[in-house]
């Protein structure tokens, strides 16, 4: 039940993001910036823009890389982001792996919490669907594969990217999730 769960979910996410690429200008809607909460309830944030990422980023990091460095032109690099995210790019959920992740700029507070505890709740919510997910928190170096795939995913679409940027890693617990509807 868990992992049918996390699948939902997956799918869930896919079908959001094809739809903000091709119907919304690449605009993120509500159900990718999840509200931060704390284990107490209490609220760390309202919203962040969370990604899922590919259980295989390499290739599509090295597309994203390519895209940033091709031009300095924001509108040309943001066209060109939007027309490869919104072809086969969120096709098929089950090439995304479990974690999210979300960038963070250098002294974020909202980083900083989050690192210091550990743990979250991740609470989404878009077209009458809701999800409620309990997640680890882990700072990723900047070697990981998923560490690239974020920055250059953000890169994308801010062209006044910092360079000291810190990317966390949220790892999902499907067994104490929750989704309204379960269907």
């Amino acid at each position: 039940a868990a992992r049918a769960l996390g699948d939902r979910f997956l799918g869930w996410q896919c079908r959001i993001r094809q739809h903000a690429m091709r119907r919304d200008g690449g605009r993120p809607g509500t159900g990718m910036q999840p509200r931060i909460s704390g284990g107490g309830g209490e609220t760390i944030a309202d919203a962040v823009t969370v990604l899922i990422v590919p259980r295989e980023p390499e290739e599509t990091t090295g597309q994203f890389r390519h895209i940033t460095k091709r031009t300095h032109d924001p509108k040309e690099r943001f066209d060109k982001a939007v027309q490869l995210l919104s072809s086969t790019y969120f096709q098929s959920a089950t090439g995304f792996g479990d974690a999210m992740t979300a960038l963070f700029g250098p002294g974020s507070a909202v980083a900083a919490k989050l690192r210091q505890s550990g743990e979250c709740v991740l609470e989404f919510s878009q077209f009458s669907q809701a999800y409620r997910i309990p997640c680890s928190v882990a700072r990723l170096d900047e070697d990981d594969p998923a560490f690239q795939a974020t920055f250059w995913h953000n890169a994308l679409f801010n062209p006044n990217l910092p360079a000291a940027v810190e990317i966390l890693a949220f790892t999902p617990d499907w067994t104490r999730a929750e989704a309204e509807p379960m269907a």
